[in-house]
């Protein structure tokens, strides 16, 4: 990447607030942002380009352009493709699939989105979710906002894997404070905080939906979770569809607020899943099931369930499974749940097997 090309983007991004349209339209006319910045920035802005670059480099913020080989190729199949990308840690090689259903390389990569207010419930799931994607080899990326998007990153950190945080701020700030601390432990196990808006920059509400594009862009394929009518899970799901990615849903409960807009897209024509085994078949993730693990991160009464299924030999029905393990019957279905959704069991007809 040339260099200069790089500080004057920089200076560019800045300078122009961000405005993509603004950019695409100094890039159109001058062909390089080297020459953008000395025939218009340069000339009425108050800016440094030198000294803006050496604020990134003192945060040990980096920047890709969008004509980088090594800028996520993935993003660069889709409409509205970020012009540069800053970020912290390390991003992929950039060898993702030019469709979502092809056979994944390097290091394949699914969203996992869904409302800020989310249950207790679907937090865990979204945990269970990211735990397993991460157990057979697959990148989790989300936005790092409370609720879900929290839970699925949490899931992954606690699993000691990568996952992919894309921000709607400067990466100067992490946007809620509350989620600083797991910002830092997601880049000290290797994984990457991005943002397309400059250190210092005011965030607006806008940039919320804007970069929910980066995070559908980045991956296969989106898992929505606990989506709203108004929840801006919904419009990561749409720039999913537009990018010609799979979309992903968990259905709930009719009468659950929480789940209106997760339930329309389902009727929608989005795959309705409850496994983690219904993402891995639809992108033709090719895994190792013989190898997948069993039961990695799973507590004492998850353990103590799998092993009444595996004791049985044969399918077995909740209310013996509840006998045996002498747990209430709410208890072992929200156990059942959370295996089924590891894809550690499987179930049919009511009755639960390996």
């Amino acid at each position: 990447m040339n260099h200069y090309e790089a500080i004057s983007y920089n200076a560019l991004n800045i300078f122009t607030g961000s405005d993509y349209k603004e950019l695409e339209k100094l890039f159109g006319q001058y062909r390089s942002w080297t020459n953008g910045w000395k025939n218009t920035g340069k000339k009425t802005a108050k800016i440094d380009p030198e000294k803006e670059w050496k604020k990134l480099e003192e945060k040990g913020i980096n920047l890709i352009l969008k004509d980088d080989p090594a800028y996520p190729a993935s993003l660069k199949e889709t409409p509205w493709t970020p012009l540069g990308i800053y970020y912290k840690g390390a991003l992929t090689d950039g060898a993702e699939p030019r469709t979502a259903t092809s056979c994944m390389r390097g290091e394949p990569r699914v969203a996992i989105v869904g409302t800020r207010k989310a249950s207790l419930r679907g937090r865990e799931i979204a945990k269970n979710f990211a735990q397993s994607l991460n157990n057979y080899g697959i990148n989790v990326v989300s936005g790092l906002a409370m609720g879900i998007d929290e839970a699925a990153h949490r899931g992954v950190v606690e699993a000691g894997g990568k996952t992919i945080a894309v921000l709607a701020t400067g990466l100067d700030t992490v946007y809620p404070r509350q989620n600083a601390n797991l910002a830092k432990k997601i880049l000290d196990l290797g994984g990457a905080l991005i943002s397309e808006y400059p250190i210092e920059q005011p965030s607006y509400p806008s940039n919320f939906v804007h970069r929910n594009r980066i995070i559908s862009g980045l991956c296969a394929g989106t898992i929505v979770i606990e989506a709203p009518e108004e929840s801006g899970a919904l419009t990561t799901a749409n720039f999913a569809l537009e990018q010609n990615r799979e979309v992903f849903v968990v259905p709930g409960p009719i009468n659950d607020p929480n789940y209106v807009g997760s339930n329309k897209l389902i009727k929608a024509g989005a795959a309705l899943i409850t496994s983690i085994d219904d993402v891995l078949d639809n992108l033709n993730i090719a895994v190792n099931k013989d190898t997948r693990v069993k039961n990695e991160n799973l507590n004492e009464e998850e353990k103590s369930i799998l092993n009444i299924i595996k004791e049985a030999g044969e399918p077995i029905r909740v209310d013996k499974i509840s006998e045996l393990s002498k747990l209430e019957t709410y208890v072992v279905n929200r156990l059942l749940s959370f295996l089924v959704i590891k894809g550690i069991i499987k179930e049919s007809g009511g009755k639960y097997f390996l």
